[in-house]
């Protein structure tokens, strides 16, 4: 019987300690595990800066590796896609890079990732 008033009298206090608590306290508290979610291709500026113009399409992807998106209409085209959303917090990275060919050799490059250019490499 002891035991009971005692547990009762427990769950009370926890119940009223809870009860002043506001909710959104409540759910900063109280938050569900979120992992990090990374989708499609990473690619670094050194990887794009092996890439010459004139390579063919076996040498670009050995370099930057089979790209996300490879459209039937658009044969000259591949489109390398990264995605990061981290677990904690709100900030997105997405970076693009387009690679266009012309005929078998790479022609240009378009996006977000760009080669560095050598003349503002300093020495």
């Amino acid at each position: 019987m002891r035991n009971l008033i005692s547990s009762a009298l427990l769950f009370a206090a926890l119940g009223a300690a809870v009860s002043g608590c506001s909710p959104t306290a409540v759910s900063d508290f109280v938050k569900p595990y979120r992992i990090d979610i990374r989708q499609g291709n990473y690619v670094t500026q050194e990887m794009v800066a092996q890439l010459k113009p004139g390579m063919s399409r076996d040498q670009v992807r050995f370099v930057l590796g089979t790209p996300l998106v490879a459209d039937v209409f658009h044969a000259d085209r591949w489109d390398y896609v990264y995605r990061f959303r981290p677990g904690k917090g709100d900030t997105l990275l997405e970076r693009r890079l387009t690679v266009i060919f012309a005929g078998d050799g790479l022609a240009r490059l378009e996006g977000d990732v760009r080669p560095e250019d050598a003349a503002a490499k300093p020495q």
